[in-house]
């Protein structure tokens, strides 16, 4: 296990028969008046052969993977989970955030609107007590994601979703280099894959 603000997240996930390991974490936060307040914790895990498919960028150090979005580009092309742990209100601020970038994109039509509404329906039947777990599952098989939600030990509900441009909108909310949600979480990913490139 590893410690996430407290959060413990295994080092190890299998999501549909795919063993996904641990490479990144981190949080999302805000600060308001010099006060951090943190909203989720937050684990990546990738498929451990990624970094194969990741050559280009050997020898490149850490903190210049972290700044470079084609490098995220190439890393999340593969099989990869998200899961965040803590949050409330979370299926409308990821509507929002989709939304505004879909829109300055000129991607936002009626079924990216469609999808999002649907994700908003999932969420909005879920109570997320503290220690809830979101999980985000990106296949490099097809241009899906499917969304988990857990609470408290009970099973796991599922939702897919099946527009493209939505489910790219995600993946680079969380993963987009310089455009992601959470730098402490670029930053660990940019460092571990530093260090595994360099072996």
């Amino acid at each position: 296990m590893v410690s996430v603000d407290e959060i413990p997240f295994p080092a190890h996930l299998t999501i549909a028969t795919k063993p996904l390991s641990l490479l990144g974490h981190g949080i999302t936060d805000i600060e308001i008046h010099f006060l951090q307040i943190k909203f989720t914790a937050i684990g990546v895990y990738l498929e451990p052969e990624i970094v194969g498919h990741l050559q280009q960028w050997k020898g490149k150090p850490a903190n210049e993977l972290a700044e470079n979005d084609d490098f995220f580009e190439a890393l999340i092309a593969g099989s990869w989970s998200l899961r965040r742990s803590k949050g409330s209100q979370y299926g409308v601020q990821l509507e929002s955030v989709v939304r505004d970038r879909l829109a300055e994109a000129d991607k936002y039509e009626e079924e990216e609107e469609e999808a999002l509404e649907k994700i908003v329906e999932f969420f909005q039947s879920k109570y997320m007590k503290k220690n809830s777990i979101i999980t985000f599952y990106f296949p490099s098989t097809s241009p899906t994601a499917e969304i988990g939600f857990s609470t408290e030990g009970k099973e796991e509900s599922k939702f897919k979703v099946e527009n493209a441009n939505v489910v790219d909108t995600i993946k680079t909310w969380y993963l987009g280099g310089t455009r992601g949600v959470s730098p402490t979480t670029i930053s660990c990913l940019a460092t571990t894959i530093s260090a595994e490139l360099a072996k």
